[in-house]
């Protein structure tokens, strides 16, 4: 089945899309009427429908907790920064899409405008697509996740034949007990990961699996051999038709390829240099291969909270994100909000101030991205951008002090004198 399936097809399987049919601009969507959606900017969509799924509607939708037009204005001023190229930024709030806008162009050197439709790389998030695939093939019986990994048709290899006793769960919550980011550096200068996860058994081993917390790349995408062996597709193919085309995903891809053919993309930057994109991730596709746009983006969080359980029943989202593993991150200035983290399966659980928050971040070269998420609430956000500034984090915690109606904190560092080291 190609992945590129029509609205009608797709609205067949009984999943509402978001339809966004204006790039660049931004819309504060009411989320209870088809047609044109307004604007507190005096901007409108066409095309727009309700988001995924079906919330309860028992009650009208509350008001929008997050002032936008102020949210809007900040990350304004971090665009007029050197180190910031192109941005693309949705908000859900009560499951509904409250913000979506793109921001900058698409290289330092002028390029096209950042639209909602521009693709950006997904870097790391795309482990949490990979978990969500494993978990439905598990939750069809087809996959056990306390099974060995070695029972299924992987090159992965362990030390001391650990392959033999690291499950499938292990292996998606990064718990096999081997160095951190065992051969990213070979993986970047141009190795075959199906040739690298063999060597891994060479390694000294830090723990036995299921002890300890080591996070992987190359030996995660042993995730989307499995994914490939039960489903007889290539991994991209698999995703694709079981989850992307019923999310109404259309600028969601898994190659290079794939990136750079789509109508509008976003190249990267180190600095303000623009830079090639490489296969190096891409390689890894269950680590790090997935592209799309921001309302691609935002469909893909709205499944993650719930909005579609035909594509992503409850029950593989409370697999998928049970936390499993406690994690040390303390360095940065989003780590030391969120404190004591855990891994779940492809995603990171956090606690901000009370409140449990379920998230990713991804990097790549000249790429950055982030999706963070209350499930509870059914209210996150998620960013994109084409440069390797952590700037845009703070957006994140400026967002969830607005939702949550706590004191504002100057998280993006705008209400006081800035040095230029202060950015990146």
């Amino acid at each position: 089945m190609s992945a590129l399936m029509s609205v009608g097809r797709i609205m067949t399987n009984k999943v509402k899309l978001l339809a966004l049919g204006v790039a660049g601009a931004c819309f504060a969507f009411t989320g209870t009427t088809l047609g044109q959606a307004s604007s507190p900017w005096g901007v409108a969509g066409t095309n727009v429908t309700r988001p995924i799924g079906q919330w309860p509607r028992s009650r009208t939708p509350a008001p929008y907790r997050v002032d936008y037009r102020d949210l809007d204005g900040r990350i304004a001023r971090i665009m007029t920064e050197p180190a910031m190229v192109g941005l693309a930024v949705a908000v859900i709030e009560d499951g509904r899409i409250s913000f979506v806008k793109g921001y900058g162009t698409t290289t330092a050197a002028g390029g096209e405008p950042v639209g909602i439709n521009t693709a950006f790389r997904w870097a790391s998030l795309s482990k949490g697509v990979a978990a969500t695939m494993v978990g439905e093939l598990a939750a069809d019986g087809r996959v056990a996740m306390d099974a060995p990994v070695g029972d299924y048709s992987t090159t992965l290899r362990l030390p001391m034949g650990n392959e033999s006793r690291a499950s499938v769960a292990d292996l998606l919550s990064h718990r096999l007990g081997v160095t951190r980011n065992a051969f990213d550096d070979r993986l970047e200068r141009g190795a075959d990961p199906r040739a690298l996860r063999p060597m891994l058994a060479g390694l000294k081993q830090l723990c036995m699996p299921g002890q300890c917390h080591s996070y992987q790349n190359v030996a995660f995408d042993a995730s989307s051999e499995i994914v490939q062996g039960i489903t007889g597709r290539p991994y991209g193919q698999a995703v694709a038709q079981r989850l992307f085309a019923p999310l109404g995903m259309t600028t969601a891809t898994t190659t290079r390829a794939g990136l750079v053919s789509s109508r509008s993309w976003a190249r990267p930057h180190v600095g303000r240099r623009t830079v090639e994109v490489n296969d190096n991730y891409y390689r890894v596709p269950a680590a790090g291969g997935v592209n799309s746009s921001i309302v691609d983006l935002a469909r893909w969080m709205q499944a993650q909270m719930g909005a579609a359980p035909s594509v992503v029943p409850q029950s593989v989202l409370q697999l998928i994100h049970a936390p499993r593993v406690a994690t040390d991150r303390h360095r940065g200035q989003f780590n030391q909000a969120m404190g004591a983290s855990a891994y779940a399966l492809g995603w990171r659980d956090y606690n901000y101030r009370g409140h449990r928050l379920i998230g990713h971040q991804g990097a790549v070269m000249g790429y950055r991205a982030t999706v963070l998420f209350d499930p509870v609430q059914r209210a996150g956000i998620a960013l994109l951008w084409n440069s390797q500034t952590s700037r845009p984090v703070g957006v994140q915690l400026e967002m969830l002090d607005r939702f949550y109606g706590m004191p504002r904190t100057d998280w993006l560092g705008l209400d006081k004198v800035q040095t230029p080291e202060a950015f990146d």
